[in-house]
């Protein structure tokens, strides 16, 4: 319900908690942050003043000469001192309030990748955290920093409908769908059932945004994460949606495992908006080898060149109900990019 998120920070700088909702303003995933530093998220030159309000007194001690300081995303570590409650205000003090204003590392930002937080709060006793120090005797609770943070900027009634609406889906690592949530239902139409039943996921993508889609999930397949990615998904009605989606590799065991992808729907102006800005040209070649990930042969007998119009050849292709059994024989493979712009139907263009 809050315009922002909850965040819990301990004095040497770790994330002890994030509310969920971090994901809508940073584009972070709650266990993406929690028990990292929260240098990494902010600003360099924010840093020293995220450090000054985390110290009681907004006078952090200085690292020793060569050890490594917080900055660059490192945590305090040996410059954090364990204080005794009694050389601590209490806790009730006007004087452990918090307000100030620090610019977070933002993957839905797609201007200048930062967004402007205003952290409200307070220090408080983080209890529970069974900490020890270095003759193995136990430390008392220290100050951690417990603060709301809302963006500088308030929402536009535009931000915070669509905001309500994000929702998430599951894939295979070929982007097949695997399960999708209840907002999604909502948004598009389908039931997972609907979802899963044939081809990569591609089927549902625009054909002009087919090769940019492509080009960031190579990229995810290679770096964990796809970046901002805006592009049309064809809804159970036969219409075009816009989402503005970041998706993510999870891994398990050290291993590629499945996608989840977060996905905000935007509005035609803002879709056609991202259009503008795309770049036309095509986002990798045949030569690359990147392209075999599809397995597409090419050029193909009886097709004309797929791209040439800009990806919009599928306009006048026939619908392929059989598209599977006729795909092969052409020598298609159904879950290449080619193949799933078949797989529609030309009247949804």
């Amino acid at each position: 319900a809050l315009n922002g998120f909850v965040l819990v920070v301990t004095s040497e700088g770790l994330i002890f908690y994030s509310s969920h909702t971090i994901q809508d303003y940073l584009g972070f995933h709650q266990v993406d942050v929690m028990h990292q530093s929260v240098f990494e998220l902010i600003h360099t030159e924010d840093q020293q003043e995220f450090r000054r309000n985390l110290h009681w007194a907004l006078s952090p001690p200085r690292a020793p000469e060569g050890e490594p300081s917080a900055e660059g995303g490192k945590s305090l570590g040996s410059s954090a001192v364990a204080y005794k409650p009694d050389q601590l205000p209490p806790e009730n003090s006007s004087f452990l309030e918090r307000s100030f204003v620090c610019r977070f590392r933002c993957l839905l930002d797609h201007s200048s990748g930062f967004l402007a937080l205003n952290l409200q709060g307070r220090l408080k006793f983080l209890h529970g955290q069974n900490r020890r120090s270095e003759d193995g005797s136990a430390l008392p609770p220290q100050l951690a920093l417990f603060a709301i943070s809302t963006p500088l900027q308030p929402p536009s009634i535009l931000q915070i409908r669509t905001k309500n609406m994000i929702f998430r889906t599951k894939h295979k690592l070929d982007f097949t769908p695997v399960a999708c949530d209840a907002k999604g239902k909502i948004v598009l139409g389908y039931t997972e059932a609907e979802l899963r039943v044939c081809g990569t996921g591609y089927q549902f993508v625009h054909a002009a945004d087919m090769l940019y889609c492509a080009e960031n999930h190579v990229r995810m397949m290679k770096t964990g994460e796809s970046g901002l990615t805006v592009f049309r998904l064809l809804t159970k009605e036969n219409r075009w949606k816009w989402v503005q989606a970041n998706a993510r590799l999870v891994c398990k065991n050290g291993k590629p495992e499945y996608i989840i992808v977060t996905q905000r729907p935007l509005v035609d102006e803002e879709g056609g908006e991202h259009l503008r800005k795309r770049s036309m040209h095509l986002p990798f070649t045949f030569a690359t080898g990147e392209a075999l990930l599809y397995k597409s042969a090419y050029p193909l007998p009886g097709f004309p060149d797929p791209f040439q119009s800009k990806g919009k050849a599928s306009k006048s292709k026939k619908t392929f109900h059989s598209h599977r059994g006729r795909s092969q024989k052409d020598g298609v493979d159904p879950s290449s990019l080619l193949g799933a712009v078949m797989q529609q139907d030309k009247a949804v263009y």
